[in-house]
């Protein structure tokens, strides 16, 4: 075990402390209600930026502060906007479809029904917006690495040059056809099955496994 590994570990730890004290888990709801953009971009910000240094080091055997670290925790924070927003329409959106008719409704308060319409918010949030944000990670990424994390750099670069690197190819026969009908549409069902206020507990917690299954996907 090295020293970045209990450096990783603590901070992971002073983050569920952090969530699961009751004085700041109040704050911290109460936050994400008030303030739902800039929370979402905190979470994410820390959260998936930890599991990019995690993949890195799973990769390498070694912890390296990737190029342009500062770059990335804003587009993490960016994609957390995202998806604050996101989490919020497609659970309006899917219900309204399942109360007109549009996609099987059961009736009821048990764990079936539940069930049911958590895992259509799911999946119907993963296919159609999770390959959008994906892509989105994948091309500011590449973008980063091909500049080296320099602004001079990354400005010289063409969306043509950044495309060609991306290995879309991979993209999407890892990230988009195995990881989301594989994980995601299974971890967001139960992400959805919970009370809306504790959602973004467990968003945050699934955005370190973000971060690294995306950033193993782009090293492989």
């Amino acid at each position: 075990m090295k020293k970045g590994d209990i450096l990783w570990g603590a901070v992971l730890l002073g983050v569920i402390a952090f969530l699961i004290t009751p004085g700041t888990h109040t704050m911290f709801i109460t936050a994400s209600k008030t303030s739902p953009y800039l929370m979402g971009f905190i979470k994410f910000a820390v959260l998936a930026t930890m599991g990019e240094l995690l993949a890195i080091r799973i990769v390498t055997g070694n912890w390296k502060k990737p190029n342009g670290i500062l770059w990335r925790v804003i587009v993490w924070g960016i994609i957390g906007i995202m998806v604050t927003l996101m989490f919020v329409l497609f659970d309006a959106g899917v219900r309204s479809c399942m109360e007109r008719g549009y996609l099987p409704f059961i009736e009821g308060e048990g764990f079936f029904p539940i069930l049911v319409t958590a895992f259509f918010i799911s999946a119907i949030t993963n296919l159609f917006f999770g390959p959008s944000f994906m892509l989105f990670h994948r091309i500011t990424d590449t973008w980063i690495d091909l500049g080296q994390g320099k602004m001079f750099q990354m400005r010289k670069l063409t969306l043509n040059e950044v495309l060609d690197a991306a290995d879309l190819k991979g993209f999407v026969t890892f990230v988009v056809c195995r990881t989301i009908p594989v994980f995601w549409i299974p971890a967001h069902t139960v992400t959805f099955m919970l009370p809306p206020e504790y959602r973004v507990l467990m968003a945050a917690m699934l955005s370190i496994c973000l971060g690294a299954i995306l950033g193993i996907s782009r090293k492989n």
